[in-house]
């Protein structure tokens, strides 16, 4: 099969019914994909509508030999400011499929992959050590709010399933304790697994669709062990994209239960009125980074911005933002990819100016990858800001029982 035709086919859907985009043949090589694309701060720019006249001019060699593929985070952007709509985020993930098929994925992005295929998460964490990581943060739980208050593993029946990133249980476990605070304020029937617990899915980014199949399945299977009624995703775009983009591309079907981000299910615990927050408690200026896979891809705008309202005290919106937001940089698997550290952050200078211009000292995002990337960019860039997930924020500005 051609390149053109797979660029049409990302899994087994076509380009032109997967986020209303048209077909390549559309493309009126008008160039307003890659004035839209941030990538053009780099040396080597990632050129959207070279990558479409290359497919178009039977040039399919010069495109899998180029960089351009791997350097692309897939953040759709450019498919926002395409007048006929051609979607090259699957034009990108169906050429990087069929360079998963020939055995030429970059190799610290397959080792990944692998990794999450052979150990059941993309960190080789054991189940040991994942669970005295669990038990810790149990202890610290109840030292706060009694012996009541627990992380479960395994509770059958419970209404949601809670899925984490490898990340959080290896370098930032006070992730999965906000997590808990929430899910405790809120009087939730929740639990985590022992077995698979690992929202990742890094075959979204190489384009292997066999191991995207088995990881999605995964989850599934887990939902339906412990009979629970709702998956729910922590702060990880590509993770909630996989999960929702993935069953019908891998597997051939819906999934027969509800998956929702733990921010949108924070906004519902305010909405509803199960959880209450003091924003004084976060009194520095926050901002806030719209993930690519989350807000362009999924839709998820306004649920992250009503939870941050109710949670800080002052609250700078980035300009500009919601489906126009730029690109954190890292997404696509660059952030793996440390043969394109370079790159990677003169992706980012651009967004690290949108930090800027909000005088804003923390900058609140839901996903894992866009608080790595961001950070190190402040890092890289020498600016006094920190990322953090939006879950710790609201954790922090808890009123329980009338006291902080």
């Amino acid at each position: 099969m051609s390149i053109l035709l797979a660029a049409e086919v990302p899994g087994p859907a076509k380009i032109s019914r997967a986020m209303g985009g048209a077909s390549l043949q559309a493309c009126l090589a008008c160039g307003v994909c890659t004035g839209g694309c941030p990538a053009g701060n780099i040396g080597a720019p990632v050129d959207p509508r070279k990558m479409v006249r290359l497919l178009l001019l039977g040039m399919e060699d010069r495109l899998l030999a180029s960089d351009m593929i791997w350097l692309c985070t897939m953040c759709g952007r450019c498919t926002v400011y395409c007048p006929v709509g051609v979607n090259m985020g699957d034009l990108v993930r169906a050429v990087r499929s069929k360079l998963a098929a020939e055995g030429r994925v970059p190799v610290n992005l397959q080792k990944v992959v692998d990794l999450a295929l052979e150990s059941g998460n993309n960190m080789g964490i054991s189940q040991e050590d994942y669970l005295d990581t669990l038990d810790w943060m149990q202890e610290e739980l109840q030292a706060e709010f009694g012996s009541e208050a627990e992380i479960p593993v395994d509770k059958k029946d419970a209404r949601i399933l809670y899925v984490i990133n490898p990340r959080e249980a290896k370098f930032f476990p006070l992730s999965i304790l906000a997590a808990a605070k929430v899910f405790h304020a809120a009087g939730e029937s929740w639990t985590l697994s022992s077995r698979y617990w690992d929202a990742t899915n890094y075959a979204l980014f190489s384009g292997d669709d066999k191991a995207g199949a088995i990881l999605v399945q995964r989850l599934a299977d887990e939902v339906e062990r412990l009979g629970c009624q709702e998956l729910i995703m922590t702060e990880c775009g590509h993770a909630f994209r996989a999960i929702r983009w993935g069953p019908e591309q891998w597997l051939g079907h819906k999934l027969p239960f509800s998956v929702r981000s733990i921010v949108q299910l924070m906004a519902e615990y305010l909405q509803d009125g199960r959880i209450r927050l003091d924003p004084s408690r976060n009194s520095e200026p926050v901002t806030y980074h719209d993930p690519c896979n989350l807000g362009r891809k999924e839709g998820i705008f306004e649920e992250p911005r009503q939870v941050l309202q109710a949670a800080v005290a002052d609250f700078r919106e980035m300009t500009p933002n919601r489906e126009n937001n730029y690109c954190c940089g890292g997404g696509g698997g660059l952030l793996s990819l440390s043969e394109f550290g370079q790159e990677r952050m003169a992706k980012g200078k651009v967004k690290i100016e949108q930090i800027q211009r909000t005088g804003a000292k923390i900058i609140a995002t839901p996903c894992h990858n866009c608080v790595d990337q961001l950070n190190d960019l402040c890092r890289h860039y020498h600016l006094d800001v920190k990322a953090k997930n939006i879950v710790e924020l609201v954790a922090d500005a808890l009123v329980i029982n009338g006291k902080e």
